[in-house]
């Protein structure tokens, strides 16, 4: 099993999760954070922004679905500009069910 977490764009969020849904990835995890990139925020005349709004959005897939997921999510939170997002890829060994102690997705 392996972890995904995708730092988007706030206004591409709907859109990734809809893609997901589409493709049959339904359990996920969405959260708003803040942060910045390699860029080190933006700087607009005389404002500097050092932190920007993001949504990162977690899900555990099993290890032959990673290409598909980072595809659809690549696909659905492309614009072509900086701040785009980056998806993080980790292994996960093991998952329980909190409600039942059953191990496993």
């Amino acid at each position: 099993m392996k972890m995904l977490r995708a730092i988007i764009r706030p206004e591409k969020s709907e859109e990734v999760v809809d893609a997901l849904a589409e493709a049959g990835y339904v359990a996920l995890t969405k959260m708003d954070v803040v942060g910045r990139g390699k860029q080190r925020g933006i700087h607009m005349g005389s404002i500097y922004y050092d932190e920007l709004p993001k949504v990162m959005i977690m899900l555990v897939v099993e290890d032959s679905q990673v290409e598909e997921v980072v595809a659809i999510i690549t696909r659905s939170a492309h614009t072509g500009n900086f701040g785009d997002g980056k998806i993080f890829v980790t292994p996960v060994e093991e998952a329980y069910t909190v409600r039942t102690g059953s191990a496993g997705l």
